[in-house]
């Protein structure tokens, strides 16, 4: 009798401990890891976080010379932060995108995205859609850039 107070104490306190946890903060934003037409990504900024201001409501695409173009996608929030990304088209075509903010809270986040963003970058340029795979240890990151390239295609009108 007297182990089962023990054990069922020890389990009610370990529960309450595992309930106080608190997940990353959303509010901050994060640096900018782009991939040109090259293929070749660039490195994940590594000075301290940004807050970011909140994506704007109005679609943001931005028309510059001839048939190339840039439109940034709504910011996705994840558990950890928000992503977003800046597609440049052109024409109908995905040559460059820019994570132009995504989570870098602590040393865990900047490790996880400097390897993540990359391999995101490349699959959707070579997929030439939102639709591609999640990165394996990323999948908060994973979802939040594919929501945020698709947002950016979407108001793109492709």
């Amino acid at each position: 009798m007297r182990r089962a107070v023990i054990t069922s104490s020890a389990t009610v306190a370990g529960v309450i401990l595992l309930l106080s946890l608190k997940p990353h903060d959303t509010a901050t934003g994060g640096g900018v890891i782009s991939s040109g037409g090259s293929g070749t990504p660039a490195p994940a900024a590594t000075s301290a976080p940004a807050v970011s201001a909140p994506a704007p409501s109005a679609p943001s695409a931005q028309a510059t010379t001839g048939a190339s173009r840039s439109v940034t996608g709504d910011a996705a929030n994840t558990r950890y932060g928000a992503v977003q990304v800046k597609v440049t088209l052109d024409g109908s075509r995905i040559s460059k995108i820019d994570v132009i903010r995504y989570p870098n809270r602590d040393r865990r986040d900047q490790e996880i995205n400097s390897f993540a963003l990359p391999q995101l970058n490349q699959e959707a340029i070579t997929a030439q859609s939102a639709h591609i795979d999640a990165v394996s240890g990323a999948t908060y990151t994973s979802d939040g850039y594919t929501r945020s390239l698709q947002s950016a295609l979407d108001q793109a009108g492709l």
